[in-house]
Order: C-alpha cells, then sequence, then structure tokens
C-alpha cells in the first residue's frame, strides 16, 4: 500500500503543471517618448491565468498631436506581463484616460477580469482583461454637454441583472450643475435618466465614493470642498421614476438618516468645509470603514458607524494622500504622510490610526513633488512602508549634509516597524515616478514593487515613459542600510539579513479605497 501511494505521489508530481516560478524578480519597460497627458493611471490584475499580476497602464503616445477640430489626441491601453514585462495586449483609446480599474463585476462567478477605464472627457469603456477587446462604451449622448468628473463608482446589483452596476459623476460648466448617471455593469447603457444635484461648495472636487454600512445600506458620498452623501436608493428611485427598489436598495442607516438637512433635503452633510482628499479605512473589528479627511489644517478620522470624530491631528502642508498600513502593535491601521518641510526637503512621519498621535518622524532631502508612497503587509500583521527622496549616505545620513548625487537621482527608501531607526535603500531612478503599485505573489509570498517614470528629458524631445517591476524578497537582500540615527543597541548587518530573508507578504487584510478605488489594498 505504502508502494503504491509513492507511486502516486510521484505520477501527481509529472502530469500537475506547478505554477510558474516569478524568476524575473526584476525587469524594466521602455514604452518610448510619451506625447503630452498630466494623468498616470495605472493597475495591476492577473488577466492571462499565470497566478502573477499583470500591469495595466494608458499613455499618450508621441507624435499625436491635436489636429484641428479634434478634441485631443488618441491615447493607448496597455497591458505588461508581470512576469516579464512584455506586451499582451494594447487597444486605443479615443482620449486620455483618467483613471484604471480591473475587477469582477460577477462576484461569486468565474468570470474574467473586467477593466473599466474612464476618460478625461466623455470615455467610460469596460475591457476584456484577458483579450484587451471593449465590451461595451456608454455612448457620449448620454451626458449630453457634460463631462465625467471623476472615474466610475462600482454599485451593487441594481438592476437585478447578476452583474454589478457603476455610477458617473457628470458636471456641466457651471459647478451646480451636475448629475449622476447609473449605467448597467453588463452592457453599459443607462439605468434609468440622469439625476440632477445642486450643491455648491469652495475647493477640490470630492468623491465619488461608494460607502456600505454595516447594516448594508449604501451611500454615494461627493462634495466641492466638503462631503455630502446621498443615499443610492434616492438616486435609483429618481431615474427609474418609480417607488419599488430592489432589495439591496431597501435598507436605511439610521444614524446616518438623522443628519439630513432640515428640510429633508435628499443630500446628508457629512464634513463642512475645506476638505482636500478622502480615503475609507477598514475600521478594526469591523466590517465596516471609517472615513479618513484630508483637510487644509491636517488629518480627522471619522467613525463610518455615526460619522462622529474619532481624533484629528492638526498638520500644515499635506497635498499627498495618506498611506496605510500597519506600523505599531494594536492591529489598527496607522499612515504614513510625506509633507514638505522648506525648500528640497520633506517630512515622513507616521501617525498611530488609533490615537492620531505621531509615532515615528525624519526629514529627508527630496525635490520631486508629491512623490507616491505605498505599503505592503507581512505574516506578522505589520506592513513595510515604501517612499522615495533623495539619497542619504549610510555613513552620514544627515539631511542637512547635501551629496554628491544629483537632485534628478531618488531613492526607494522601505521603512519596516521592527527597525524604525533604520532605512533600507532599495533601488534608485531618475526622473519623476507618477505612480506606483504593489502586489502579491501568493505562491513566493512575495510583493513586487510597479512604478511608473517619467524622463527626464532632453531639450527638444519628449520625456520617455518607463515601466519598472521590483521584487520586494530580492530587493530587501540587496538593499543598502542606512543607520537614521545613533542607537545604543545597534543592529548588524547579518542579523538584518537574516531578520529579512523570513518577511514573507501576504494580501492586504485592509482595504482603503478613493475615488471608488483601491489605493493601497491588494485585490
Amino acid at each position: 500500500m505504502l508502494v503504491v501511494s509513492m507511486v502516486l505521489v510521484l505520477v501527481c508530481a509529472f502530469l500537475i503543471p506547478c505554477p510558474p516560478r516569478d524568476l524575473h524578480s526584476t525587469w524594466s519597460r521602455h514604452l518610448g517618448p510619451q506625447g503630452g497627458g498630466d494623468l498616470s493611471p495605472l493597475d495591476l490584475a492577473d488577466v492571462n491565468g499565470d497566478g502573477l499580476r499583470d500591469v495595466l497602464l494608458s499613455f499618450v503616445p508621441s507624435g499625436n498631436g491635436s489636429a484641428a477640430g479634434v478634441s485631443g489626441p488618441p491615447a493607448v491601453l496597455v497591458c505588461l506581463s508581470g512576469m516579464n514585462g512584455s506586451t499582451l495586449w494594447s487597444s486605443p483609446l479615443p482620449e486620455e484616460a483618467r483613471d484604471i480599474t480591473c475587477l469582477d463585476l460577477t462576484p461569486g462567478n468565474l468570470a474574467k477580469t473586467v477593466c473599466l477605464v474612464t476618460g478625461t472627457h466623455k470615455m467610460l469603456s469596460a475591457f476584456n482583461g484577458t483579450s484587451g477587446k471593449a465590451m461595451w462604451t456608454l455612448n457620449p449622448n448620454y451626458l449630453s454637454n457634460g463631462t465625467l468628473a471623476a472615474p466610475a463608482v462600482v454599485l451593487p446589483d441594481v438592476d437585478e441583472d447578476g452583474v454589478r452596476d457603476l455610477a458617473v459623476l457628470v458636471i456641466g460648466e457651471l459647478q451646480p450643475d451636475l448629475c449622476f448617471l447609473l449605467v448597467s455593469g453588463r452592457t453599459g447603457s443607462p439605468v434609468g435618466r440622469p439625476v440632477k444635484y445642486n450643491i455648491v461648495g469652495v475647493g477640490n472636487l470630492i468623491g465619488p465614493q461608494v460607502y456600505i454600512t454595516t447594516s448594508g445600506a449604501a451611500y454615494i458620498l461627493f462634495g466641492f470642498g466638503n462631503i455630502q452623501a446621498v443615499a443610492l436608493r434616492d438616486i435609483f428611485v429618481q431615474a427609474q421614476n418609480r417607488d419599488s427598489l430592489p432589495p439591496s436598495l431597501q435598507i436605511e442607516e439610521p444614524e446616518w438618516e438623522k443628519r439630513r438637512s432640515v428640510n429633508l433635503s435628499e443630500l446628508i452633510d457629512v464634513y463642512s468645509s475645506g476638505v482636500e482628499l478622502l480615503q475609507m479605512v477598514k475600521a478594526p473589528d469591523s466590517n465596516s470603514s471609517n472615513l479618513l479627511i484630508t483637510t487644509r489644517q491636517g488629518l480627522v478620522l471619522l467613525r463610518g458607524q455615526n460619522l462622529t470624530p474619532s481624533w484629528a491631528l492638526g498638520v500644515q502642508g499635506l497635498r499627498s494622500q495618506p498611506t496605510p498600513g500597519y506600523f505599531t502593535d494594536d492591529e489598527t491601521i496607522d499612515f504614513l504622510l510625506q509633507i514638505p518641510n522648506g525648500v528640497g526637503m520633506k517630512k515622513v512621519m507616521v501617525v498611530d490610526g488609533d490615537s492620531g498621535l505621531v509615532t515615528w518622524s525624519y526629514s529627508i532631502p527630496c525635490h520631486m513633488k508629491e512623490t507616491p508612497a505605498t505599503s505592503a503587509a507581512t505574516v506578522e500583521q505589520k506592513s513595510v512602508f515604501l517612499f522615495w527622496a533623495e539619497g542619504l549616505s549610510a555613513a552620514s545620513p544627515n539631511p542637512d549634509v547635501l551629496g554628491s548625487e544629483p537632485p534628478s537621482l531618488h531613492h526607494l527608501y522601505l521603512l519596516h516597524p521592527t527597525f524604525p531607526s533604520i532605512l533600507l535603500d532599495l533601488a534608485n531612478a531618475t526622473g519623476t515616478v507618477t505612480a506606483s503599485e504593489v502586489g502579491i505573489n501568493d505562491l513566493w509570498k512575495d510583493a513586487f514593487y510597479v512604478t511608473r517614470t517619467t524622463g527626464p528629458s532632453s531639450e527638444g524631445h519628449p520625456a520617455p515613459l518607463v515601466v519598472s517591476k521590483l521584487s520586494l524578497r530580492w530587493a530587501l537582500m540587496e538593499g543598502q542600510m542606512v543607520q537614521l540615527e545613533e542607537t545604543t543597541s545597534k543592529i548588524g548587518r547579518g542579523e538584518l539579513r537574516r531578520f529579512l530573508s523570513r518577511i514573507k507578504f501576504v494580501d492586504s487584510p485592509y482595504q482603503v479605497t478613493s475615488l471608488g478605488k483601491k489605493v493601497c489594498g491588494y485585490s
């Protein structure tokens, strides 16, 4: 019997193919010069079924200048293999893309990945992630004279056809002139008529974002420098011109409903003014999310259950998005911030997500504006934080001591909460890092870091576009250790390497969404 079992094991070992190992742990792909465009959409998704997340991006090719009577230059949607950076497919776009979001619109089924692409004007299309073929495109005539104000957001299945649906915010020439349009996730056709709202605010457009309460009630958050909410059921009733609701929209959240205006307006006041950014943060020990609000004065965390403040932190000059991750030991999501701190300097700090107190900070040289930061979760429910800055010498990390490197050379640094007095210098790049994403190789418990970099450009020539992938476990072994301060308990290089070699990365146990898209959670 034992011999039979051994034979079966050997037969299975030869007949069942093993998942491909990510042998190409690091690659860089030059996509040629860009012809313009201010946005840098980037997303990761396994579109070819090899177990590795692939890279999707869009750009405006060089040489496609606008001609008379044409609204703008065409753009290209490209999918690169996560294994080696080769092109899996590319599709032309009628306008520059604002956002790329890849997901499964049919939960519970083994459906193929769908990539939603929102343009800067009137384009909303769904692409088959495997083939790159367009599945549907929203007819721009439904937008009338308006344009898409933000990326499409994903809703529950409101038309009950088994596929999740979408909502887009359409804005006219005047600020108060905006409306929501519900769109079928299956066909790209409108689900009813546009629903208009007149709101006035001062500042950036916030949202739209979808919030699902613990009881299952769905609200859409949006505003101009403020945050207001409207129940998805109210939009649906007006769009369909009927009172009957699907089961998913029959739920109300009493704590939110109490905040409606005195005149029983459909709009619910969430936060009054000064809002720069809005993120949704998974609440500890709960299926709901809290609201992290970046204002001109600092950060505020609102409890999602009743919209009351949990804590507030006063900090001036915060413009880039806080990066979530686990830094402290309380299993509450913390946040890494990057704040300008004088000419050519920035302060990097970590804020305790439970108390709002600063638990780590360091000033570092950086001339690159609003460089993206990100994080990757480990099996120990800790996170490593990744951010860009200029070179720090391992011998003299004093940021006041200028190095010999040119300001155009930037370094990727990694901070691990176990060693707060050490940064690991993982890689460097010239030009400007405009977008970054972290993905997980589930088989090898590795994380990989993908960057989209522009430039530097030479006089008279457009800036080149470069996409790069870096294996974090490989980079941890090769990185240069930078001691930030003198400590009595210095760690040796060998001890640090042994610790780093045991790190295993996992899919993020938290989820943060911004503009309806995960920014630091990994699908």
